[in-house]
């Protein structure tokens, strides 16, 4: 989330810290923990300069954990994301996200608790659509993919879309082809998007130019939770978008599907008042 948010104002990630807070260390839980750190920072292509560890018996209960940190990137001010570059005519591109990312939690958990589901059952209406491990030695000599349970379903990692975003605007050192960028979180793809637009503009966006995630579907219907508040809470699906001038929208989706994106036209950009319109 901290890199996501930091190449949206046109950065490249240089160096990540950590801080861990535990009721008492464990080492292979701490081992776990900054494995997957390192994971991440391998993906994003930043060093893990260091971190902190406390522990605190008095604060956390036992098994407990508190985990944080920041980044910190470097950009020229001449290519940093500014919303007066957003003119009519842009086109909006969307990535897919890899299921809930880091925002709505709350929501999720409610969902879990009234409808009082197992997170150690496999859902076979959540099998399409995740990155699913793979399992070998099959009889036609074929992988196939391992079901994933709803816990696991639910706490896929956030996407990291650092590399290839930082890859694309290599690639255009002189022209800013890109007039701004959002990374989809909390308050969903109207909240984040509405950053990137000056008052000028409106920036209208096909809902049905992407199929959503079967998770959303899944808590949408077991939790009753009704569309605007899906769309307030959620990425449904679309975890990063940007707003690219129109003659290059097609060469940036197809640089961006070689790094391996799923890559959406999702909208344009009209006159207006500087909103998301979601038709």
């Amino acid at each position: 989330m901290n890199v996501n948010d930091l190449i949206v104002q046109g950065g490249e990630p240089l160096i990540f810290l950590d801080y861990i807070a535990v009721h008492k260390v464990e080492s292979a839980m701490l081992t776990d923990i900054v494995r997957g750190v390192a994971e991440g920072c391998r993906q994003a292509g930043c060093a893990l300069l260091g971190g902190e560890t406390a522990e605190m018996s008095d604060v956390y209960a036992p098994g407990d954990f508190d985990l944080a940190g920041f980044a910190v990137g470097v950009v020229e001010l001449k290519r940093a994301s500014n919303p007066t570059r957003v003119q009519v005519g842009d086109i909006v591109l969307g990535l897919e996200s890899d299921g809930i990312h880091s925002n709505g939690y709350t929501l999720v958990r409610k969902i879990v608790q009234e409808a009082a589901l197992d997170l150690g059952k496999v859902f076979p209406e959540l099998q399409e659509g995740t990155k699913a491990r793979r399992i070998k030695g099959t009889k036609n000599g074929k992988s196939k993919p391992e079901p994933k349970t709803l816990g696991h379903v639910l706490l896929a990692p956030t996407r990291i879309y650092a590399a290839p975003i930082v890859k694309l605007q290599r690639t255009y050192k002189v022209k800013n082809i890109i007039s701004g960028m959002a990374h989809i979180t909390g308050s969903g793809m109207v909240g984040n998007l509405e950053r990137a637009l000056h008052k000028g503009v409106d920036a209208v966006i096909d809902t049905k130019s992407w199929e959503p995630l079967p998770v959303f579907k899944f808590l949408q219907e077991h939790g009753g939770v009704a569309d605007a508040e899906m769309r307030r809470v959620f990425n449904m699906g679309i975890g990063y978008t940007l707003i690219v001038r129109p003659a290059f929208a097609d060469s940036v989706a197809e640089q961006l599907a070689k790094s391996g994106e799923r890559v959406h036209t999702i909208g344009r950009i009209v006159k207006g008042t500087g909103r998301v319109q979601e038709v």
